[in-house]
């Protein structure tokens, strides 16, 4: 199975590759991980991973600046219809708008807005930053083996507002719900950072890996 990790110059590459490398190791499966630029991996890939820590904005553009790489994502994702797993801000680029630092467009697979954080705690400090209890909403075979209340590692400033509710498949609680999985058709995606949250991280990153939309 060959999985393309997509490398454009925004995410937490190294430990997301070795997270996924160990979810795969942990559960029996043959992987081929590549952490790649390449248009022609995500042509053949069986499934892809898109990461992504920084400004919205900034991670399209190193997205787009990889010449065919949109496309190609839109042909083999969308057309398809290979299972895909967009982490942290990764996930917030499948959105129709992002409206950090000015309104910049997304992939728009998913209709929504990534909008700022206003936690209704004033004590309560953006970035969120470190551990949360997600509640899970909706079953979905990533989800599988999880817990209500499982432990996940959340850093950043702003989240995603789906216009359809029946993409939230689990949220946590920072000053009012915050969408912390969304899924549809083959798509999935996490606000929090598997790589970085232990078992639950590992826990959802091998159901990815077995996951047949």
């Amino acid at each position: 199975m060959l999985l393309a990790l997509i490398d454009y110059g925004s995410g937490n590459l190294r430990s997301a590759a070795k997270a996924i490398q160990r979810a795969a190791d942990d559960n029996g499966i043959a992987l081929d991980l590549r952490v790649t630029d390449r248009v022609e991996d995500v042509a053949h890939a069986d499934r892809i991973v898109l990461p992504g820590v920084g400004a919205f904005a900034d991670c399209y553009r190193g997205l787009a600046a990889l010449d065919g790489m949109i496309a190609a994502l839109n042909e083999r994702v969308i057309r398809q219809g290979r299972p895909f797993l967009g982490i942290c801000v990764g996930m917030q680029l499948m959105a129709t708008v992002g409206r950090e630092h000015g309104e910049h467009r997304g992939l728009g697979w998913i209709e929504g807005a990534v909008e700022k954080l206003q936690p209704s705690d004033p004590a309560l400090k953006v970035p969120h930053m470190g551990w949360n209890a997600l509640r899970l909403r909706r079953a979905h075979p990533v989800l599988a083996g999880l817990q209500d209340g499982a432990h996940a590692y959340f850093v950043h400033s702003y989240h995603m507002r789906p216009r359809q509710e029946d993409v939230i498949l689990a949220d946590t609680d920072y000053g009012g719900p915050v969408l912390a999985v969304l899924g549809r058709d083959n798509l999935v995606g996490t606000q929090f950072h598997p790589e970085k949250s232990q078992a639950t991280g590992l826990t959802l990153l091998a159901n990815f890996l077995r996951w047949t939309p």
